[in-house]
């Protein structure tokens, strides 16, 4: 008798640690798939940079065009919430803009920067914000 009373208390203490401990883990929880949604949108803004400067630095009729970059940097980016595959003129989000400037070397390059505004996420005070803004800028010197 004193034994299956003794299994009871330790059955009721494992549930009470669990009850204290489940908000933590939650929000820890929480924090990783935040943590993981921005080092995702890092990575595919970064790629989408290289891409769209790697295009306006093919030449003289490319270096400034803010079309071409815009499509590119939309398609590398349509996995990403917040981003209109279609008909997106990227003045809202992202928004690209590609632009004509001398390089370190004093030669021509082609300079493309891009904003991008996360969805709203779970904020963790101190930790993470509820939404927040990425800016890359990428700077080649033009081949052509």
């Amino acid at each position: 008798m004193r034994q299956s009373m003794r299994a009871r208390r330790k059955r009721g203490g494992a549930l009470m640690e669990m009850a204290l401990l489940m908000p933590w883990v939650f929000l820890l929880f929480i924090g990783a798939v935040d943590w993981g949604f921005y080092a995702y949108s890092l990575i595919s803004m970064q790629a989408a940079v290289r891409t769209a400067v790697l295009y306006t630095s093919t030449g003289d009729s490319t270096k400034a065009d803010s079309v071409g970059a815009c499509a590119l940097v939309v398609a590398e980016m349509s996995s990403l919430p917040n981003v209109a595959s279609t008909g997106n003129d990227c003045s809202s989000n992202p928004v690209v803009s590609a632009t004509s400037v001398v390089g370190p070397d004093s030669n021509p390059a082609s300079q493309v920067s891009v904003r991008y505004r996360s969805m709203s996420l779970i904020p963790i005070p101190g930790l993470l914000s509820k939404q927040f803004t990425i800016t890359r800028i990428g700077k080649m010197r033009v081949r052509g």
